[in-house]
């Protein structure tokens, strides 16, 4: 007859563990003090690090530079007041479909290429001259005061003084 091996039982009193196994020993010890050691002395370095680029920052950009090295002011991102309220605005007026070409009057659909918003019959459009592309009034404003450009072409609509043209 073939002997069956029985696991050995399993404590399930808390009298009776043992708890020698949850002992920590010298060396364990030694090893958790030196890990903590390290971590705290890394965080502190880092610490020490950042507080020295903060104060480095603060150092460079308070001092004041010498006069020979001024920079000249940045030149300006958007179209001025008067520009973007001189743009033309018309009402909008879908265009009739052409009968020879059919998806012509898909592609041609007015859209504000800002706000992704359909043009209405009648709607107030602004008019870019260079390009021709139409925005609502609103949308391509905003666009104008940070921008000198069309938003969907690029093309530039600063006014260059050298010519006597309107827009370049």
């Amino acid at each position: 007859m073939a002997t069956s091996q029985v696991p050995p039982s399993v404590p399930w009193h808390f009298t009776e563990l043992d708890d020698r196994l949850f002992q920590i020993r010298g060396r364990t010890f030694f090893f958790v003090a030196v890990l903590f050691a390290v971590i705290l002395l890394v965080t502190f370095i880092f610490l020490y690090a950042r507080w020295v680029c903060r104060f480095h920052q603060l150092t460079t950009f308070s001092a004041p530079l010498p006069v020979h090295r001024l920079p000249s002011s940045p030149p300006q991102q958007g179209l001025g007041a008067t520009t973007i309220i001189s743009l033309p605005i018309t009402l909008y007026k879908p265009p009739a479909a052409k009968e020879d070409a059919p998806g012509a009057a898909a592609n041609d659909a007015g859209e504000c290429s800002i706000c992704l918003g359909v043009f209405e019959d009648g709607e107030k459009v602004k008019i870019l001259p260079p390009c021709r592309h139409c925005y609502h009034s609103e949308c391509v404003d905003r666009w104008l005061r940070s921008h000198s450009s069309c938003p969907l072409c690029r093309v530039s609509l600063c006014i260059d003084p050298s010519n006597n043209l309107e827009m370049v």
